[in-house]
């Protein structure tokens, strides 16, 4: 039990890295948080900062979620076991791979490094999930990217891959041929809804039509003034 705790508790150091918030400050001199939405998550850096940041923040958050379901519990699992087999990942310890997953994403949304203030969970959850059935989240985030570039709205992106995921899961086991064990797709599918309640706010301004779209690779000033107005 101690040992499940010590896991849970690293990866949920992991996934508090506020990677947009440190971004913002180190690199351009913006606290995220007083900006947008005042999210510290993807979504405001993308609308905020630019394609750029918004892309390497994605991708962090998404790497935090990965690496604590493919390289945290492996290491859990595996000490004094011998060699690490990561083979193995799929078949041996997966409520392992959930544990540590969700510690990540708890982290991100809940960072202790932030005064416990961060972003939604959606790109840390979607690396957790691909280090756990690649499949299906692969095929989400390609339906993520599309509307994502198509609309211009990473937060509808963000919904719509949420939805996706449970579903692609479902087909991939019951047409597909491929075994997904059914705890994992009830996991998913409680883990997509959390993401969906998250984003309520999200829903809200698209509903209204008031939900900013991604514009530009830079920051401009103009942008930023016209944030600070807005709140």
């Amino acid at each position: 039990m101690l040992s499940l705790l010590v896991v849970f508790v690293l990866c949920y150091l992991i996934g508090a890295i506020p990677s947009s918030l440190w971004y913002g400050k180190i690199v351009r001199d913006v606290d995220i948080r007083e900006h947008g939405s005042g999210n510290a998550g993807a979504t405001n850096t993308f609308r905020i900062l630019g394609w750029k940041a918004g892309s390497i923040v994605l991708l962090f958050d998404f790497g935090k979620g990965l690496f604590a379901t493919l390289v945290v519990s492996q290491l859990a699992y595996h000490i004094g076991s011998g060699p690490i087999a990561f083979y193995e990942t799929w078949d041996v310890h997966s409520n392992l791979l959930i544990l540590a997953g969700v510690g990540a994403v708890v982290g991100h949304m809940f960072p202790v490094y932030a005064n416990f203030k961060g972003g939604k969970g959606a790109a840390t959850a979607c690396g957790m999930l691909y280090g756990i059935e690649p499949i299906s989240i692969s095929i989400t985030l390609s339906i993520f990217l599309i509307v994502m570039f198509s609309s211009r709205y990473v937060s509808l992106a963000s919904i719509t891959g949420a939805v996706i995921y449970p579903f692609s899961q479902l087909a991939l086991k019951y047409w597909g041929g491929i075994d997904i064990d059914g705890s994992i797709i009830i996991f998913s599918t409680v883990l997509a809804l959390g993401i969906i309640i998250k984003h309520k706010g999200n829903i809200k301004r698209l509903i209204e039509g008031n939900e900013n779209r991604i514009q530009s690779f830079k920051l401009s000033s103009g942008r930023l003034n016209q944030n600070r107005s807005a709140e």
